[in-house]
């Protein structure tokens, strides 16, 4: 009866080419296959790029599994934190600044908008770079996730996986640019409200859970805050490690270029309403069920003893039935393909439109920085690829470990640029220049010094890297601190920026501003 699975699964392609097909007239120029025209997109549509964004592979086959099994309940904490600062929060102060900013700068990309904010090219072009660089392994890794799922459940090779999910990521993405993925983000959405909601089902109804977590409750070193677990060092311990997850999960999509997208294609004040609420409910649903499924591995430890990393998998095949498995698989799928396209897009974008068009062939027409960008598309598709075959047939551990570091990198870089940037007149060039050099300094710093610290680092250059990138989180929640905090220094020092930069991102009257 593994037929059942297969059909629901070619279903789902079926459905996204289907998407791309439909969408394929509304990408027509660089406006629309980045903002999805003029209009813009609802608040639903929004709310939906936006929380698949979040959420890719990755938390359902590592953090889930390899938290849930290290903090219990206490993981929950991370997916909580996730909806209200992440999403709650986020929205409420930057998405209608965004909007109005990136309107009146008329900016697509983040270096699009620094150039524009800090009237600095050198500054565009070197943001663009860091983007490029530090998605990549990004993607990878969720290649890397999708594949660990499809050869655990049902023995695919992990290559073929990647290649299928990338052709077809790569198909919608090509002929329908954003509106392509906001569409088939709203139904992958659905799909994973879905999915949740019957994996967490099945995991409770199991004869090792029979729906009582009393004891994972009583537990005294898997409690809801960790503070009674006995790895409690100050600094590598459990309350640490589980408060720089939040950290870093939570505060990093403020300052990431593939989830700040959301905003500059967002429709209306009635949109961002419904963003709001829809996205972070959205968020606490996927967000608590993700992690609370992890935190059960607790009653399988036969299963979790095997590979932390792979409960979640591993768990999926013991306990869905067949024709079910297919919806979970679905699930999965969507988490991975919403991400993947939001990334390559802007990876794609900011090479396209900030380095082809701002640097190498300024008189490029609108037409031809369209084709380069679904050109650069699939290029990024496939470079991610590549990388995580790689990793996953050689044992390249180091894309691996980049993963873990990338996002509090670009976090690091842009937190204080941007979201200060977006609420304070007085931010200056030079205090952006700090932050991302700065911030990228500190982090191979950072690497260095706690991974020669770490109480299981012997010494070797090989176990201090691998360790020091295994403090990633708390790496990135240190970096995106000091990026607010070298931000306002620096600013307090130096010239503030002139009355014409200003009058340009702050009080040029817009057409349809936002109030």
């Amino acid at each position: 009866m593994i037929w059942i699975d297969y059909v629901i699964m070619g279903i789902f392609a079926l459905a996204m080419i289907g998407i791309a097909i439909y969408t394929r007239s509304r990408s027509s120029s660089v406006n629309d296959f980045l903002l999805a025209g003029k209009k813009g997109l609802n608040g639903w549509m929004t709310a939906f790029a936006y929380g698949t964004t979040y959420f890719s592979a990755v938390i359902f086959i590592g953090y889930a599994g390899k938290f849930g099994s290290s903090f219990g309940l206490a993981s929950v904490w991370i997916g909580i934190g996730n909806a209200i600062i992440g999403t709650l929060v986020a929205w409420l102060v930057l998405a209608k600044r965004t909007k109005n900013m990136t309107q009146r700068l008329g900016a697509k990309t983040m270096p699009g908008f620094f150039e524009k904010r800090y009237g600095s090219t050198k500054l565009k072009l070197v943001s663009a770079v860091v983007i490029f660089i530090f998605l990549i392994p990004y993607s990878a890794s969720v290649y890397s996730g999708i594949s660990s799922l499809f050869e655990t459940v049902y023995g695919i090779p992990g290559w073929a996986v990647m290649l299928a999910l990338a052709v077809i990521t790569a198909i919608y993405l090509f002929f329908g640019g954003y509106f392509a993925t906001a569409l088939s983000d709203f139904i992958q959405g659905i799909i994973m409200i879905i999915g949740v909601v019957l994996m967490i089902i099945f995991f409770m109804k199991h004869q090792n859970v029979n729906w009582d977590i009393s004891a994972l409750v009583n537990n005294k070193n898997l409690t809801w805050f960790t503070f009674n677990a006995d790895n409690n060092h100050i600094i590598y311990g459990n309350t640490t490690s589980l408060l720089a997850l939040i950290g870093l999960t939570s505060f990093g999509v403020w300052a990431l270029p593939q989830t700040i997208h959301k905003y500059y294609a967002i429709r209306d004040k009635k949109a961002i309403y419904q963003g709001i609420i829809v996205s972070t409910a959205f968020a606490l649903l996927i967000g608590f069920i993700a992690y609370f499924s992890g935190a059960l591995s607790y009653f399988f430890p036969e299963v979790i003893g095997t590979n932390p990393d792979k409960f979640i998998p591993l768990m999926l095949n013991a306990v869905i039935p067949v024709g079910l498995m297919g919806i979970i698989a679905v699930l999965i799928l969507s988490a991975s393909m919403s991400t993947l396209s939001s990334v390559s897009l802007a990876s794609a974008s900011v090479v396209a439109v900030d380095l082809y068009k701002g640097a190498i062939n300024k008189k490029a027409n609108d037409k031809k920085v369209n084709w380069v960008m679904r050109g650069l598309c699939l290029a990024f598709i496939v470079i991610s690829v590549v990388l995580a075959i790689l990793n996953e047939e050689f044992g390249l551990a180091a894309i691996a470990y980049m993963m873990g570091i990338s996002w509090g990198t670009l976090a690091g870089c842009f937190m204080g640029p941007y979201v200060l940037g977006v609420l304070w007149k007085r931010v200056t060039v030079p205090s952006v220049w700090a932050s991302i050099i700065s911030s990228l300094v500190l982090t191979v710093v950072l690497i260095f010094t706690l991974g020669y610290f770490h109480p299981a680092s012997n010494g070797s250059f090989g176990s201090i890297i691998k360790n020091g990138i295994a403090c990633s989180p708390l790496i990135g929640v240190i970096c995106m601190a000091f990026s607010v905090i070298i931000t306002v220094i620096v600013t307090l020092w130096t010239k503030k920026p002139s009355d014409e930069i200003l009058y340009e991102a702050f009080d040029k009257p817009i057409e349809g501003e936002i109030k």
